[in-house]
Parts: structure tokens; sequence; C-alpha cells
């Protein structure tokens, strides 16, 4: 794995890193390691990062929008809404795939794509 002048963590501002933790939790697997009541640490399985407590922005006010990937999204949708989040857009096509793209409890969007096209 290539760690030199690559991204080894990643930390997202979160209005309530406790509902972020927990959404990740179940609707993505995701293992947590709790650092107080405003920071808890994340690892996904293959990048780690963090939650920490403060106001996050969306892309369209700027933010890097970190996309994760799916072999099917709409089961993957059907999760996000199911565990309080909130699709912005939903599954549309672009060149290479689709994806769409949602806010998490905390307030952080992110999407999911997938090179597939239909599930």
């Amino acid at each position: 794995m290539k760690r030199e002048r690559g991204i080894d963590y990643v930390e997202f501002a979160s209005r309530d890193p406790a509902a972020s933790r927990r959404f990740f939790e179940q609707v993505f697997g995701w293992a947590f390691e709790d650092y107080g009541p405003d920071y808890t640490a994340f690892d996904d399985g293959v990048l780690q990062g963090g939650f920490f407590r403060a106001t996050p922005v969306t892309s369209e006010a700027g933010a890097a929008l970190l996309v994760l990937y799916a072999a099917q999204l709409a089961p993957i949708q059907a999760e996000v809404e199911a565990h309080g989040g909130n699709v912005v857009k939903p599954i549309f096509t672009f060149p290479g795939g689709r994806r769409f793209q949602f806010i998490e409890p905390g307030g952080n969007e992110l999407a999911v794509w997938s090179e597939r096209d239909s599930d």
C-alpha cells in the first residue's frame, strides 16, 4: 500500500459525532473508537479518519466530496434513508457509472458510486 504522499487520514466536522458514528456503523459497518464527547475515530477497513464537533459545510459551499463505493446503489440508498441520512441527489448516471449523494445525521455530504448500469 502506498503511503508516501497519499491520503492517510481524513477528518470531518460533525454537529453530532455520536450520531455520525451510529450512522456509519449501521449503514457502512465502520469501526470506531471514541476520544471524548467531541471526537470519534473510524476505520473503514481501508481508510482511517475521524469526526470532530464543529459545523460542517456541503460540497455546494466548497467542501470536498468524499465518494464511497458500492456494487449496488439502491440497497445502500435505502439503508442511508432508513438510518437518518438525507438523499440530496438521488441515483443519477455520469460518465463511468452512477451515484447518489446524501447528508448524514452529523451534517456531512458524501456520495456513493458504482460502475454498474442498474441494480
